[in-house]
């Protein structure tokens, strides 16, 4: 009987989203982008470190002092909260409890990261805005290019839906309806498919934004600059810029 050849680390990260996630567990698009946001982050943290390309590394490279220091990284650099902190490392840990049945003979290097502690962080009360602050921050884009005309589309749908930043993030063209009875359609957390109406306001404003040729031919009702779903930093860069304007 032939040996089992163990999985390298391109391959099993790449099972670990295709057959994993994808397959076995069906999760939801939410849940891949900020996994595979997650492990982008790591892939270019660990490249500048180490000075090796993703393709290159070993499962072994990836031990516990490595995603300690990223997750330190992550916090010094771009100054992350503790909750996303905490949602970086549940990708790690959910990769390495998915290695763990793939490599057994690595228990002690995975239940080593599997160890490395969340942070605790207190639980603030939402808060909201007044109507002079929404009409301040929906004036904030400037309207004459691109990416004021999106980030003003963005941000009317953010206010009047109350929708996630990774709903919003998530929509194409085709979730909306802008005829009678206009509304969105989004497959929200748990797998909860719900409508939320819009006002004649957002109604005019959407109408005018999909007008707008297509970046490299997407359906992302709200793409970045290349035409792709806008990462998770990219909503917050949008949002910290037009709120130092307001």
């Amino acid at each position: 009987m032939s040996r089992r050849t163990s999985p390298n680390f391109p391959s099993l990260l790449e099972a670990f989203f295709t057959k994993r996630l994808m397959q076995q567990r069906q999760a939801s698009a939410h849940t891949i982008s900020s996994y595979r946001d997650a492990f982008r982050l790591f892939l270019e943290f660990s490249r500048c470190l180490l000075k090796k390309a993703p393709s290159t590394l070993t499962f072994e490279e990836i031990d516990a002092p490595l995603i300690a220091a990223f997750l330190e990284d992550l916090e010094k650099t771009r100054g992350i909260s503790a909750r996303t902190r905490n949602l970086r490392l549940t990708a790690v840990r959910s990769f390495f409890r998915y290695a763990a049945f793939e490599l057994p003979d690595h228990a002690g290097q995975i239940q080593r990261v599997l160890a490395i502690p969340g942070k605790r962080f207190v639980r603030r009360q939402v808060a909201f805005l007044t109507r002079l602050e929404i009409d301040a921050l929906l004036a904030a884009p400037d309207k004459s290019g691109w990416p004021g005309r999106r980030d003003h589309a963005l941000l009317l749908v953010a206010v009047q839906t109350g929708l996630r930043q990774s709903e919003i993030t998530a929509l194409r063209r085709a979730d909306l309806v802008l005829g009678t009875g206009a509304h969105v359609r989004v497959l929200g957390k748990g797998r909860k498919e719900r409508c939320t109406p819009f006002g004649k306001q957002t109604v005019g404003v959407l109408k005018e934004w999909l007008r707008e040729a297509p970046r490299s031919g997407t359906d992302v009702l709200f793409p970045n600059s290349k035409g792709g779903r806008l990462s998770a930093d990219g909503v917050q860069h949008i949002l910290h810029k037009h709120l130092a304007v307001a």
